[in-house]
């Protein structure tokens, strides 16, 4: 397995960027065994939540182990405080850059499937929700979606006031993330308006999975949009566990998703004496 840490211009942003990325290349192998054929490897766009970057599934979860025995390449990038959305005033296009230039970069450095069912997207909280908001607005690339405790805040930020010392609750937040306030839910930041948007369309709606903390103060949000999935008739996975807005729940259930998403199990790789 390697794990490589890249540094390129993005055109999106207009900055040079950082993510890291797991690629399950160079396993031992023991003579005898049949060797799996050299394929291109399904992939996950994986994002953070807010005040995080690039290194926290790494670092804070079990990801790179569990990618390695699944045969599955895992990209992180940063997404800083954006909610993966297009800021239009600033021109950092972050809904393009997570939707489509990330995945033609790292499709370029690296040896990934450039199929749609091959290609998902998941995150956790504000990674949530922008996993969600993305694979449905760039559903043509990824055919499968997972949000942990996802951010489904736009109603609630329609409704916040400039008063709040939290930033997650403050109005000016909200509005330099996604604009004008009073054109945000219907818009393509608003994730009911996507599914009801490719319903109409008849496009391919991606498979959903969502999951949600039952001591997690976004229970909520999350029982709402899955309530309105099942009312548009949108199949989906839907899973409330004991939990908090905490690592450990998303450490677990990260996990549940790779068992979710069609991706080959391996059995444990015996390693190359010496190693660790």
């Amino acid at each position: 397995m390697a794990i490589a840490q890249v540094n390129f211009f993005s055109r999106s942003l207009h900055r040079q960027v950082t993510i890291n990325a797991i690629i399950p290349v160079g396993k031992f192998h023991m003579p005898g065994m049949p060797e799996r054929e050299k394929t291109p490897f399904k992939t996950l766009y994986l994002l953070h939540g807010i005040f995080g970057n690039y290194t926290d599934w790494l670092t804070r979860t079990r990801i790179a182990q569990w990618a390695e025995t699944r045969n599955l390449a895992v990209i992180m990038p940063s997404g800083e405080n954006s909610f993966y959305v297009d800021h239009e005033k600033s021109g950092a296009l972050y809904g393009d850059y997570f939707g489509r230039e990330l995945v033609e970069v790292t499709r370029e450095l690296f040896p990934l499937s450039n199929k749609r069912e091959d290609t998902f997207i998941a995150g956790l909280s504000m990674g949530g929700y922008g996993a969600v908001r993305t694979g449905l607005k760039y559903h043509e690339t990824f055919s499968a979606i997972a949000g942990l405790s996802s951010g489904f805040v736009l109603e609630s930020s329609v409704n916040a006031t400039y008063e709040s010392a939290s930033i997650v609750r403050n109005r000016g937040y909200f509005e330099s993330v996604f604009g004008d306030l009073d054109k945000l839910l219907g818009s393509d930041k608003d994730p009911k308006a996507l599914i009801q948007l490719l319903k109409t369309s008849d496009a391919k709606i991606p498979q959903i999975y969502l999951s949600c903390g039952t001591e997690d103060f976004l229970l909520e949000h999350n029982r709402d949009y899955h309530q309105f999935l099942v009312e548009n008739e949108v199949p989906h996975e839907y899973i409330e566990g004991p939990g908090a807005h905490t690592w450990e729940y998303w450490d677990e259930y990260i996990l549940k998703v790779l068992d979710w998403l069609p991706l080959e199990t391996l059995p444990p790789q015996p390693k190359a004496f010496g190693s660790k």
